[in-house]
Formats: structure tokens, C-alpha cells, sequence
């Protein structure tokens, strides 16, 4: 019977602890956080030192349970929740809840899910650090106090049911911010100027950069054809032919997770919440074949560079064994972690450097391969050698106008052997010398106009977030998913787009509260947390300073703050009565309606020009799909789409007859084999298929069945899927791997 009792936050973690602990040890799951404040009351006494009142989450009633029992029977309890903020308040609440059960405990933390890494902490426990929970203690009591006291008034003058969040709020800001500067830009016109060239038999490409020792900005057409005229007259020379042999370029710092989610955003567009969730698998454990529950990588929520010594010889003699001393560079890379960064852990990494991408390939889903894949090669790569260049730059005179052509030859490939995510080839010039005069082969102008600064992506703007100090490493895929979910920031085409939801919310926020809104400030309050975990501030102290400029702003906000629930004007006239025409907020989207409502019902769609301009779209009503009789009334039962876009079938006679009923796919759940599988969709607008005896039955996928039976494992359905580029019925049990041929045939 187990004598020491470990308590970890995530029951994927359970697994992987036990592989190799002995029976000695218990291991429990919290499953997360296990007290919070209340969710329908404010749960802070402001009066007496904002004191918080907790309460066990709903739900949670039955694992706190188990874990008292396992505490009441252990000599120790370990509590092993992850090494942040967030996971010592989570052992905290834990500890709290099993103190009268439990004969000892302590608290125990480690980076990485190995045998060497829990070992040695359960070897080296310590205290619970009050500091460190104060810091969380501090930015919940915080937050809920701006949510519980904000979202009301935006219910009152907005729309109902939306919310305010201290932080995600002002990054709303900064993704507004930046539309309207782009609405507000005037684009210039401009004429750049390309030229190819020839010497010998090799053409290279130049490209105009000077016109009369100015940098060039040619301004008009009619600029651009004298400049044009001048350079067919005359002819370009060589004046000068600069070489940077054996350049270096230095390869990057091992992962933070900032700059994790940067990466799989751009090189895979992976949300920062997917990529977090992708981590947290490879952290926690998954199953290797042979080797069983293995961890992969080390703790994926970090700000800091620094790397284990032990890590650095691992790494450092792969290199060299697989890849040669000249791949080594002579000294460890050690690199440097930005200022106000929290060194509490190491950067992001293989658990073992030994474990290639390639061999757990056959193991994972392509995403966590893919983010695996970076993970190993970004830190590999981080510990070799500079790759090498030989670069060229020429400089060339024709008429009044100066020329440049780069030439790049890799000499030595170094790190990018690796990490080639981002590998340059490089065009290599012809040998030129001064005084030379290459042949124009083809001169080319363009007319261009300026452009404005783009929109953030995800990628961008963990990236501005990370800059402003606004949020930490725990928090920015919660800003962006949060930013999303509440339809305040919709993603087109990678971009993060502000829904006129979004941009009334801002507004609203920037007239009362701009304090709370202002970057600098939100910066300042996160250094602030970090002197409440360090120990240099108390956390009572910053609530009571934060109180004393909200609470009067608060109160002059409820008195004055406009009621923008009747609709936002534009000044769009209504094409039926001339009215002018509202954005409203329904609970399909933004939309606009006549200002004369009820007495005029016009509605339309709109979109809005580069310059922010309103533009009405009217779409043309497509006929109802017949797709039956509805049994209620015996008129036509036809197609329909519900708000977030999911279809249904629903009666001809709405609203005489209000029948609906679910879209079958014909498929009975393999789960209960009572129901039939049914299209659904989330809030967000995203199909998926259920069972639709829910909640009886949970059964879920995302996928779409089909109903045709598994030749090869027996699986009684099927599901379509992406299968090299072509949809394909395949079978949804991974082991099995069936695909059905595009001609019918097995």
C-alpha cells in the first residue's frame, strides 16, 4: 500500500508519473484548479482587505472527495501542480481543502516529466510560497473585480451578456487602435524602378535606391518616364563592389513561449490556444510504442532562455556525434533573457535530445509532430555553429540615379543543417569589377501606392503584448481565445479583425476608463504582481491603490456613459424610408437596421471600405431546400441556418409552426446505439456531429460520419477527412489507417 500521496494538476500526468515511481507512491489529478471565487457573486469583501471568498467549484465536488481520502491515508502529500503562479494556487487551494486529512505536506516542482526530474524533487521538497500565491491571489482578485463592476454597465448600454476583462480589454485596444490608423491612412504613389543586367553570360537583378544622391522616391508617372528616358540614354556603370567574406549569421535562442506560438502561428497558422493545448501534451506525456508514456519536452509556459548544464553537454555532444566537430562552436551558446523576465524554469526544450522528431513521427498527430519537430530543432540548432556567408553588395551609376544588386553564396551551412525553417538559397553575382558596364537587358517601373502598417495576426501580436509587458507567458493564448470567443476580434485570413462589437466595447472603455486602457498602465500592474511574488509588495497594498482611481471612475461611468444598445449611427440612409441606418449587435453579428424601427424594418448586412466607410449588403434570398414534410403541421420541411451558421431543418410555416429538428447524417451512434449522429455547431461558428440523445449520450467528433461500415477493423462507421490534399472516407480508428480509394475500391 502507498505511504506518500503526489497530487499533480492533470490526470494525463498521472500516467506518466507512475511509469516510473514505485509503489510507494500514489498519484492523484486535481484536474485543475479546485476552489475559485464564486461564479455568480462578486466573492471579494472589499471592506475587509479585499479577502476573498472561496468556494469549491461546481463539478469538483467529487475529486476533492478522493483526494482528502488519499491524503488521510498517506504519511506525505506532495503537492506537484506546475511550477508557475498559477500551479502553487492550485496547491494552495488544495492543501487548504485536505490540511485536516493530511499528516504532512509538502510542496514539490519540477521542469520536466522525467524519473530524474521527480526524484529529485521529491528529495528536495519545500514550503508552500505565500508569495508566489499572493501574486495570483492578487491578479484574480483583480480581474474579478474589473469583470464583476465593468461588464454590467456594457449589459446596460452595449448589449447583454458581454463582459469586460482588465487585460484582454486593453489588448482589444491595441488591435483597434491599429485599424483605425489603417482607416485613417492615405496612400502615397511612388515608382520604383527594377533593371536586370547582364555581364558575360549571367543576368543579375538591380533595383534603383538613389535619384540625384537622394534616396529615391519617384512621386508620379510623369517623373517616372523622364527618369526613364534618361536611363535608356545612357548606361550603367559599376562604381563600386563591396564583399563581407565569411559572414556570420548566428542562430536563434531556444523557445520562450512567446516566441513557440509566434512560430507555429506562422509556419503552421496554429491558434496560441492550440499550440498551448499541443504543449501541454507533449509535457505532460504521450504513448511512445515500446517506451510507453514518455514526456517529451520540458514546461512550455516560460519567459526565460537559460538551458540545465546537463542539457547543454546533451545537446552539445549530439551535435557533434552526428553532425561533426565543425558543427560545435568552441564555447556553450549561453543566451541572454530579456529584462523582467521570471528565471524560475528553463526555456522550452526536448526532454531528451536523443528522441529525433523522426522517431516519434509514427506515434503522434502531424500537430504534435509539428510542434515537436520545432521544438527539438529550434534548440538544437541554438547550440551549433554560425552559419557562413559570402555577401556581396554592387553598386551601380546610370544618368542620375544610383543602383544596388546583393549577391549572397552560403559557404558553410552551420545550424540551418537543423533548424531550415527559414533557409536562405541566395543569388550569386556575376564576378564584377569597377568601372564595368553591364548590358540592360529589360528596365521595368511600377506604379505602387504606400501601404498601411498590416493587422496584427495571432503571430504579431503576442509578439506587441510581449513587447508592451502587457499579460505573461500563461496568459497570451487566453487573451487572443478570449478576445475571439466574446466576438470582439474576428480572424480573416490570419488577421485580427475588430467586429464593430468590439469597436463599441473599446470606445465605450477609452471615454471612462482610459486609465484602465492605457498600456503603460496595465504594464506597470503586471511589474507590480511580479513585486507581490518576489516578496517587495504587499498584495493588499496594490488592491487598495487600484481601488482608489477605479472606484470613482466607475461611478462617473454609470451616471454618463452612453446607451449605445438602440444602435451605433452611421450615416447610411435606410434605401426604404430614408432613415438613417444602426449598427446593431444581434446574436448572429453586427448587422444594420433602420433607425425608425419598429415602423420600418429594413435590415441589411454591411462591410466597411479601407477608409472605415459603412457599405450595405443586401443579400439576395436563395429558395428554401425541400427536404421533407413536417410532421406537426404537413407543410414543407426546409433547410435552415441557425445564428452561428450550423444548419437545421426547420418548418415552411415559421412562425406558425415553430417544428425543428436536427440535421441527420443517418449514421447511429456508436456510443449508445440508440440515437443518431446529428450536424451541430459550436458558437463560434464550427461544425461537429454528436449523438441526439444528448446529454444522455456524449458521444462527439468533428469529423462527419458516413454511414458505411470499416472493411478492414469492423468500425460501423466512417468519417471524412483530408487525406493528401483529397477529402476521403477513412476510418476514424487511428490503428486501423483505412482509406477508401476515390474510384470506390478498397
Amino acid at each position: 500500500m502507498a505511504s506518500e500521496l503526489i497530487i499533480v494538476e492533470s490526470p494525463a500526468k498521472v500516467k506518466t508519473i507512475r511509469k516510473f515511481l514505485g509503489s510507494r507512491y500514489a498519484v492523484h489529478a486535481s484536474v485543475g484548479h479546485v476552489r475559485d471565487l464564486p461564479a455568480k457573486a462578486l466573492g471579494v469583501d472589499e471592506a475587509n482587505d479585499f479577502a476573498p471568498v472561496y468556494e469549491v467549484i461546481s463539478g469538483k465536488e467529487k475529486v476533492v472527495k478522493e483526494l482528502q481520502t488519499a491524503a488521510s491515508q498517506a504519511e506525505t502529500v506532495y503537492l506537484a501542480p506546475d511550477p508557475d503562479r498559477e500551479g502553487e494556487a492550485i496547491a494552495w487551494h488544495v492543501a487548504a481543502l485536505i490540511r485536516d486529512k493530511a499528516k504532512d505536506i509538502k510542496r514539490i516542482q519540477f521542469n520536466e516529466i522525467t524519473a530524474r526530474a521527480v526524484k529529485d524533487a521529491l528529495e528536495h521538497p519545500r514550503d508552500l510560497n505565500v508569495h508566489l500565491f499572493d501574486a495570483q491571489q492578487a491578479r484574480r482578485v483583480l480581474d474579478r473585480l474589473v469583470g464583476y463592476k465593468l461588464s454590467p454597465l456594457l449589459w446596460k448600454t452595449v448589449k447583454r451578456g458581454i463582459s469586460a476583462g482588465r487585460v484582454q480589454s486593453v489588448a482589444l485596444r491595441i488591435i483597434v487602435d491599429r485599424e483605425l490608423a489603417r482607416e485613417a491612412f492615405v496612400p502615397k504613389e511612388y515608382w520604383p524602378f527594377k533593371a536586370t543586367l547582364q555581364s558575360g553570360d549571367t543576368p543579375f537583378a538591380a533595383e534603383m535606391t538613389k535619384v540625384a544622391g537622394k534616396k529615391a522616391n519617384v512621386p508620379n508617372e510623369e517623373k517616372a518616364l523622364e527618369i526613364e528616358r534618361a536611363l535608356l540614354a545612357d548606361k550603367f556603370t559599376v562604381s563600386k563592389v563591396d564583399v563581407e567574406e565569411n559572414k556570420a549569421r548566428r542562430p536563434s535562442p531556444p523557445f520562450i513561449t512567446s516566441t513557440l506560438q509566434r512560430a507555429a502561428n506562422s509556419h503552421f497558422s496554429y491558434t496560441a490556444k492550440r499550440t498551448m493545448s499541443l504543449a501541454q501534451r507533449l509535457y505532460e506525456g504521450v504513448e511512445l510504442g515500446e517506451r510507453g508514456v514518455t514526456a517529451l519536452i520540458t514546461y512550455m509556459r516560460t519567459d526565460s532562455t537559460r538551458i540545465a548544464d546537463e542539457a547543454l553537454t546533451a545537446v552539445r555532444d549530439y551535435v557533434k556525434e552526428h553532425f561533426g566537430p565543425d558543427h560545435l562552436p568552441e564555447k556553450r551558446r549561453i543566451y541572454k533573457t530579456k529584462a523582467g523576465a521570471q528565471d524560475a524554469h528553463e526555456a522550452i526544450r526536448p526532454v531528451d535530445v536523443a528522441i529525433t522528431p523522426e522517431m516519434v513521427k509514427p506515434f503522434l498527430p502531424a500537430d504534435q509532430y509539428n510542434v515537436y519537430r520545432l521544438i527539438w530543432t529550434r534548440f538544437v540548432a541554438s547550440q551549433m555553429a554560425d552559419a557562413r556567408y559570402h555577401d556581396t553588395t554592387v553598386t551601380l551609376e546610370c544618368a542620375d540615379t544610383q543602383w544596388q544588386s546583393k549577391g549572397r553564396r552560403l559557404l558553410f551551412s552551420g545550424y540551418l543543417d537543423v533548424y531550415n525553417w527559414e533557409k536562405e538559397v541566395g543569388v550569386e553575382l556575376p564576378p564584377l569589377q569597377e568601372g564595368q558596364h553591364p548590358a540592360l537587358v529589360e528596365l521595368k517601373k511600377e506604379q505602387k501606392f504606400t501601404q498601411p502598417l498590416p493587422r496584427y495576426s495571432e503571430a504579431t501580436l503576442v509578439g506587441e503584448l510581449e513587447k508592451q509587458g502587457i499579460g505573461r507567458p500563461s496568459t497570451y493564448a487566453s487573451i487572443i481565445s478570449t478576445l475571439l470567443e466574446r466576438t470582439y476580434v474576428k480572424s480573416v485570413e490570419k488577421q485580427l479583425v475588430p467586429t464593430d462589437l468590439g469597436r463599441a466595447v473599446c470606445g465605450q472603455l477609452m471615454e471612462h476608463f482610459s486609465r484602465l486602457m492605457d498600456v503603460g498602465f496595465t504594464a506597470q500592474m503586471e511589474s507590480d504582481l511580479d513585486g507581490v511574488a518576489e516578496g517587495s509588495r504587499e498584495w493588499v497594498d496594490l488592491l487598495r491603490d487600484f481601488a482608489e482611481g477605479f472606484n470613482p471612475t466607475l461611478e462617473a461611468a454609470a451616471k454618463n456613459m452612453k446607451n449605445l444598445k438602440g444602435g451605433v449611427p452611421t450615416q447610411v440612409p435606410c434605401p426604404e424610408c430614408g432613415s438613417p441606418m444602426l449598427i446593431r449587435f444581434g446574436k448572429a453579428g453586427d448587422f444594420l437596421a433602420c433607425s425608425k424601427y419598429p415602423d420600418c424594418k429594413y435590415t441589411s448586412d454591411f462591410t466597411r471600405e479601407t477608409d472605415g466607410t459603412v457599405v450595405p449588403v443586401k443579400h439576395v434570398k436563395e429558395p428554401d431546400e425541400k427536404v421533407g414534410t413536417c410532421p406537426k403541421c404537413g407543410k414543407d420541411l426546409v433547410m435552415r441556418k441557425g445564428p452561428g451558421g450550423g444548419r437545421f431543418v426547420g418548418c415552411a410555416g415559421y412562425p406558425e409552426c415553430n417544428y425543428t429538428e436536427s440535421l441527420s447524417t443517418g449514421v447511429s451512434c456508436p456510443k449508445c446505439g440508440q440515437g443518431t449522429v446529428v450536424e451541430k455547431c459550436t458558437k463560434r461558428g464550427k461544425l461537429f456531429y454528436s449523438c441526439d440523445r444528448y446529454p444522455q449520450c456524449d458521444f462527439a467528433i468533428w469529423n462527419k460520419p458516413v454511414a458505411e461500415t470499416c472493411p478492414k477493423c469492423g468500425s460501423p462507421y466512417l468519417i471524412l477527412k483530408k487525406v493528401q490534399g483529397e477529402m476521403k472516407e477513412a476510418c476514424p480508428n487511428r490503428e486501423c489507417g483505412y482509406v477508401k480509394e476515390s474510384d470506390g475500391d478498397a
